[in-house]
């Protein structure tokens, strides 16, 4: 039995009240719902994995283009009692396929379960597949063909205690993938995970920011774009919802009037952005990815134990390197605390892996956020430098 069902069709797609799904990190969740609330979305509510919200089509349009945090973008269009593989298939039969997908355009099916009678995510995801072009080849005579690389249509299926919600996946690719990434480091942030950060960490927008161990330059690039107002869909030509079948004229002109008005409200100027780092190669690969995503930072090498107070005092957001010998982090943990007490007045965000190495800089703790870097747990330790 179906728990609830979307029924739409073409003409239907700017209805009122429609339901989103917005993934993001862990641990980044807070700091999604307050953007989403920013670009005025309604009913929104954190969840594990992601923020709920409502509005229409439109309203999912603009998080694919503004969110900077998001990961991806979910319509959910069934939820239903799947505790067999037929009845997995079944309730994905009843969905009302050809509002969504012509056997011209071609699909991908990805899967998560959790505490579920089915265990396999890819035996769930071909299930999914198998009802969905048997239902096409029973009205149509012919079936969507799947490319797991580009598909048209993304479908994805959460599994959780029996009960499948089926998605479609507004995205397409990933919203963290910006494009400006030319050159990277050893273990680049995310640019989502740095925007996340950016966020959680306080920055008005209008304070000098600094980066002093800016790697391959993200949370410096994230920092620049977001002061500007600089949508980050804005490097995309293409969203996966612009490919489904009610992608039409009409559509086609909402969507640009909104890449038109995104594109209107960038600033010219923004607040004083600078990066450093004493690598070379870093900075290389810093200055390649600014230049390709048009952020006007000024970068310079330098060595963190030798930073300076900003002026007017900002903020400070920067992601340490780590992983070496525990005393060996603790020693620069050591000396970076003590250059970082002379920043009188300032605010500082670090991302760190070690509550050791936190108790090292000697700083007194505002606030910290647990996040996942990777698979790695990690705390956003916020502090103020006071005097």
């Amino acid at each position: 039995m179906a728990l609830f069902k979307v029924e739409t069709s073409r003409q239907g797609w700017y209805e009122q009240g429609m339901k989103f799904f917005a993934t993001a990190a862990w641990g980044t969740e807070p700091a999604l719902r307050d953007e989403l609330r920013e670009l005025r979305m309604r009913a929104v509510k954190c969840d594990r994995g992601g923020v709920h919200f409502q509005g229409d089509l439109l309203h999912a349009w603009k998080a694919c283009l503004h969110s900077r945090i998001a990961l991806r973008v979910f319509l959910p269009l069934a939820e239903f009692e799947a505790s067999s593989e037929q009845r997995l298939y079944d309730g994905v039969r009843e969905i009302n396929w050809q509002d969504h997908l012509t056997p011209k355009h071609t699909l991908a099916v990805t899967a998560f379960c959790r505490s579920s009678s089915l265990t396999h995510t890819n035996y769930v995801a071909q299930k999914t597949k198998d009802a969905i072009v048997d239902q096409q080849r029973d009205k149509h005579g012919e079936r969507s063909s799947v490319d797991r690389r580009d598909p048209d249509v993304d479908i994805f299926v959460h599994l959780k205690k029996d009960v499948a919600t089926v998605y479609l996946d507004l995205a397409g690719e990933s919203l963290h993938r910006r494009g400006y990434r030319k050159q990277t480091v050893e273990a680049p942030l995310k640019e989502s995970l740095a925007a996340a950060i950016l966020r959680l960490s306080g920055w008005d927008r209008q304070r000098p920011f600094f980066d002093p161990m800016c790697g391959s330059g993200t949370i410096a690039i994230e920092a620049a774009l977001w002061s500007r107002g600089v949508a980050p869909g804005l490097s995309r030509d293409c969203f996966g919802f612009e490919r489904w079948p009610g992608h039409d004229k009409t559509a086609q002109e909402k969507m640009a009037e909104l890449r038109q008005q995104a594109r209107d409200q960038v600033s010219v100027e923004g607040p004083k952005v600078l990066a450093a780092d004493i690598d070379e190669r870093a900075l290389t690969a810093a200055k390649a990815n600014a230049k390709a995503a048009r952020a006007k930072i000024d970068f310079i090498r330098k060595s963190v134990m030798k930073i300076e107070p900003l002026s007017p005092a900002g903020m400070i957001v920067t992601n340490p390197p780590f992983g070496q010998r525990l005393e060996a982090d603790k020693n620069f943990y050591d000396d970076l605390g003590a250059a970082l007490r002379k920043l009188k007045r300032h605010r500082l965000a670090i991302l760190l892996s070690q509550r050791r190495l936190e108790r090292a800089l000697k700083l007194k703790v505002e606030k910290f956020q647990l996040l996942f870097n990777g698979d790695i747990q990690c705390r956003l330790v916020i502090f103020e430098v006071n005097g």
